[in-house]
């Protein structure tokens, strides 16, 4: 095999953990009597945390696919902020997105930028304004858990906005998101407690969105140094 298509020690540690993530939802999807489709999605979002660890390029396609089927499982949890976000934002900007960075690839990834001063205060700003209004609407329609599903899908709508426009701040967010969604599966769990496959799920893509962390940042570097070299 070649030196350069041996697995680094990063990428077994993800294949492992994919691996256990995997057994652990199965058995745990068993014990609950979950229904298959309530849990299709995170089978196919084990590939997809895989491919974001590495930025890759390609896990906004099968991301953007996956969508649709997350849909269907958050209305059946009365998660209306995520559904609706699922829907109308996750799958169309994830194919926007796949688009764009296809358009601009560099090695499996795409070329990777920063946020200015003014962008990330527009940013940050329309988060808070927009979290307000979710807090006053979600109520009102009967969803549960509007503090933290609001908080989650608002900064995931943040994260496909800026993954689409290849700004490196997007992994940042992601990691604050990643807490986020853990957090809301522990609150979840007396209530609904077939959703611990979901919790499970969740802190294996919080490891991966580290290791995503790290990578966009090394990918960036590598990026503007190439570019230097060249003037």
């Amino acid at each position: 095999m070649n030196a350069d298509k041996k697995l680094s020690k990063k990428d077994i540690v993800i294949y492992i953990l994919m691996g256990l993530t995997g057994i652990s939802i199965t058995v745990a999807g068993i014990h609950y009597g979950q229904h298959f489709l309530r849990i299709l999605p995170l089978y196919n979002s084990l590939i997809v945390a895989m491919l974001q660890s590495r930025v890759n390029r390609y896990s906004n396609l099968i991301g953007s696919i996956n969508s649709l089927i997350y849909t269907a499982v958050y209305i059946y949890y009365h998660l209306y902020a995520s559904a609706f976000s699922a829907l109308l934002f996750s799958f169309p900007m994830q194919l926007i997105t796949f688009i764009r960075w296809n358009k601009n690839k560099w090695e499996h990834s795409t070329q990777l930028r920063k946020m200015t001063r003014k962008q990330r205060f527009l940013a940050c700003l329309g988060y808070s304004v927009g979290l307000a209004v979710m807090w006053a609407v979600l109520p009102l329609i009967g969803a549960q858990y509007v503090f933290l599903d609001s908080a989650t899908t608002l900064l995931g709508i943040v994260v496909l906005f800026l993954t689409m426009f290849a700004f490196i701040e997007y992994t940042f967010c992601m990691v604050v998101n990643g807490i986020i969604g853990i957090v809301l599966y522990i609150a979840m769990i007396p209530d609904e407690p077939e959703t611990v496959t979901y919790l499970i799920f969740a802190i294996y893509s919080f490891i991966c969105i580290c290791f995503a962390f790290f990578e966009a940042r090394k990918l960036y570097n590598k990026q503007q140094n190439e570019k230097l070299s060249e003037v």
